[in-house]
């Protein structure tokens, strides 16, 4: 179960850092931007991804092993 926590937790960071790229530069990664009932919420969507990422990864810490 740890190992799932922090698997989702890494997608999920991956995802808003990708959001946040492309929302800044232009670059065409990640998949918040291909959501079309998240647009003009590209950054905050991002952001929470962000947020959940560090939230599933305080979860897997707090699992124990196994």
């Amino acid at each position: 179960m740890k190992g799932l926590l922090e698997l989702f937790g890494f997608l999920a960071l991956v995802q808003g850092v990708m959001g946040l790229v492309h929302e800044f530069t232009d670059w065409n990664w990640g998949l918040v931007h291909r959501f079309g009932f998240l647009d003009g919420y590209e950054v905050y969507a991002s952001v929470a991804l962000l947020a959940l990422g560090i939230a599933l990864f305080a979860a897997a810490e707090s699992r124990k092993p196994g």
